[in-house]
């Protein structure tokens, strides 16, 4: 088993604790973690609304690949592993699947509308690096009509609030809870 150390901070006091982390991590340790659904009901069905909200009218597709480079680049190994199910379900191609994390190098996987959602993807989920480059909003405009756009930004930002959620919940990788 492997471990690591984690610091936890809370209002009220700052402890150090060791967290099981690997596979077997989630059958060894209880659940420490709030069940957000549960806890929040009336936010996580807003939330749910939002991302219905922001799909409509996007290629499934395209939905896919903007969530599978977001919780890569937040190393969110929950909702990659759900992504990637939904993406192969939906009839995504594994060459594709495989290439969304090197996807500036391996241009010919993807179309050039899907690199600038791939582009924008990158710069929204890393905002704080630096902003949204003009070139890649101005890139994204082009392939999208305002309507799209903004259903592809909105897009953007609810994977990132669930990969938000999913990491601060502790969701563990392959326990899909849309299929309860």
């Amino acid at each position: 088993m492997t471990t690591h150390t984690t610091r936890t901070t809370h209002a009220t006091h700052t402890a150090s604790s060791t967290v099981p982390t690997g596979p077997a991590a989630a059958a060894e340790s209880p659940r420490t973690r709030l069940d957000f659904a549960k806890s929040a009901p009336k936010v996580f069905r807003a939330l749910v609304g939002f991302d219905a909200a922001a799909r409509e009218g996007l290629d499934p597709a395209l939905v896919e690949l903007v969530q599978i480079r977001s919780s890569l680049l937040n190393h969110c190994a929950y909702c990659l592993h759900m992504h990637t199910n939904d993406a192969r379900r939906a009839g995504e191609s594994e060459d594709r699947l495989h290439m969304v994390g090197v996807w500036r190098e391996a241009r010919h996987f993807f179309t050039e509308k899907e690199q600038a959602a791939l582009a924008l993807t990158e710069a929204v989920t890393l905002v704080s690096d630096g902003g949204v480059p003009d070139d890649v909003y101005a890139e994204a405009a082009a392939h999208f009509d305002e309507q799209e756009l903004a259903h592809v930004l909105a897009l953007i930002l609810t994977i990132n609030t669930w990969n938000r959620v999913a990491l601060s919940t502790g969701k563990v990788a392959g326990t899909d809870e849309r299929r309860r």
